[in-house]
C-alpha cells in the first residue's frame, strides 16, 4: 500500500557540541510510512558502526517484505498485524547481524545499539523497540512518550526508588538494560495503536531526552506543527542549547490523511457501520 503523500515524514541527526563523531543513524521511507533510529555505543566507532548496521538492515528487510503481506492482516496466534510481525523479524534480523559483525571483527567488539522503529498502516501504527531511544506522540496539545525505556534507571523509578525528576539528575540515567547486537537474542517490546490524521509522531535518541524536559519537546512541537523540518531543527537547536552532550537525532511522523486499508481492520470495521 503505498503512503507517499499521506504520512509526511522528516530526520535530522546532528553530532551535538561535545562529541567528535556521530553515533546515530537515521532512516525513513516514506512509500511504505516506515522511520527507524537508533543510538550506538561502543568503542573505536563501534556504536557507528552498529546503529548504521541496525538501521540498514530493518530498512532493506521490511522494504522487501512489505509487498507481500495483506496490510492490517492480524496473526490468529500472537494477535498481532502482518507489520508488527515483520518488524520484530527485521530486528531480530539487526541484532543478529550486529552481533556477527561484532564477533567477527576484534576492534568492534562489544558493540551495540538502541533502536525504534514506526510504522503506519490502515489508519494505525506499530512501533517497536529496543533500548532507550523513544517514541513520543502529540495530538490535540499533548505530548505523550509511548515506549518506556529499557534502563536500569527506569527500572529504579518502577520500583520507588528515583521519581522522574530525580532520574534526570542522576549518573546511571543512561545505563541500558537491553541492546541491540550485545547477545545473539534480544527481547523487543511491540506496540500497536490508532493513528490519527493531524498527530505528530517523534523518534529521539537520549541526546534530545537527556538535554531537554518534554515540555520544551512539546512547546517545539507546537510552535512548528505545519513545518516538520523545522519542528526537528528546533528540537536538536534545543539540546544544543542545552549542553548537547550527546549525539541529537530527532525524527518526525505526521499523517496528513486519512490511510485505510482496503481489506484492513479498520476499514472491515466501518464498511460495517456505515
Amino acid at each position: 500500500m503505498a503512503l507517499k503523500g499521506k504520512i509526511l515524514l522528516h530526520g535530522q541527526t546532528d553530532i551535538g557540541s561535545v562529541r567528535d563523531h556521530n553515533e546515530d543513524a537515521i532512516g525513513c521511507d516514506e512509500n511504505i510510512a516506515l522511520a527507524v533510529l537508533a543510538d550506538g555505543m561502543g568503542g573505536h566507532r563501534g556504536g557507528e558502526m552498529a546503529s548504521a548496521i541496525t538501521v540498514s538492515t530493518i530498512l532493506e528487510f521490511i522494504l522487501d517484505k512489505a509487498k507481500d503481506i495483506n496490510t492490517g492482516e492480524t496473526d490468529d496466534e500472537t494477535g498481532y498485524s502482518a507489520e508488527s510481525l515483520m518488524i520484530h523479524e527485521a530486528i531480530t534480523l539487526a541484532n543478529k547481524n550486529v552481533h556477527d559483525s561484532s564477533e567477527a571483527n576484534a576492534q568492534y567488539r562489544g558493540m551495540g545499539t538502541t533502536v525504534v522503529v514506526v510504522m503506519f498502516y490502515d489508519n494505525r501504527f506499530s512501533v517497536a523497540h529496543v533500548g532507550d531511544s523513544r517514541l513520543y506522540r502529540y495530538r490535540d496539545g499533548e505530548l505523550e512518550q509511548i515506549t518506556r525505556d529499557h534502563s536500569l534507571m527506569q527500572e529504579l523509578i518502577d520500583r520507588g526508588f528515583y521519581t522522574p525528576e530525580q532520574a534526570r539528575n542522576s549518573l546511571n540515567k543512561n545505563l541500558v538494560t537491553r541492546a541491540i547486537g550485545i547477545d545473539s537474542n534480544v527481547q523487543i517490546d511491540v506496540q500497536e495503536d490508532v493513528a490519527m490524521v493531524d498527530d505528530i509522531y517523534l523518534l529521539c535518541s537520549d541526546g534530545v531526552t537527556d538535554m531537554i524536559e518534554d515540555e520544551l519537546i512539546k512547546s517545539a512541537i507546537m510552535s512548528n506543527s505545519n513545518d516538520l523540518e523545522k519542528a526537528a531543527t528546533e528540537i536538536i537547536k534545543l539540546a544544543n542549547d542545552h549542553g548537547g552532550k550527546d549525539n541529537i537525532s530527532a525524527l518526525l511522523a505526521k499523517p496528513v490523511k486519512s490511510f485505510p486499508a482496503k481489506n484492513g481492520l479498520f476499514s472491515r470495521f466501518f464498511d460495517l457501520f456505515s
